[in-house]
């Protein structure tokens, strides 16, 4: 079941990561974003099956990419990925509308079958 895929992320390295990852899954990365900016320009226009999303970009969170695509009724399902774990910043995520949550550093088997999880 392919899906077509975004992943923000200011680090290349990581973005490598995870497109090796859901490629290997048969997903098309469909775009790349380093900034909110472009995230939110790129998933309004890509309209997206699902978005990774970092939280700490050089010029917003994730939590304000995530509002705002939310308030634009994107209907793409949407995992954060960050190195803050903290619960606070998790629940705000879940009530804002993200679909999901992965703590640096994972897996490529831990993205997969969250991203599986998510998109059944």
């Amino acid at each position: 079941m392919s899906k077509k895929v975004l992943i923000v992320d200011d680090s290349l390295y990581m973005r490598t990561i995870i497109k090796d990852a859901l490629s290997s899954q048969g997903h098309e990365i469909v775009g790349q974003a380093a900034n909110g900016e472009e995230a939110i320009d790129m998933a309004l226009e890509l309209s997206p099956d699902l978005i990774t999303l970092d939280n700490i970009l050089p010029d917003m969170l994730g939590l304000d990419i995530l509002k705002t695509l939310r308030e634009e009724e994107l209907q793409a399902k949407i995992i954060m990925i960050s190195a803050v774990g903290q619960q606070s910043v998790v629940d705000e995520g879940l009530k804002l509308g993200l679909d999901d949550y992965i703590v640096k550093p994972f897996t490529p088997e831990q993205l997969n079958e969250t991203v599986d999880k998510v998109l059944q």
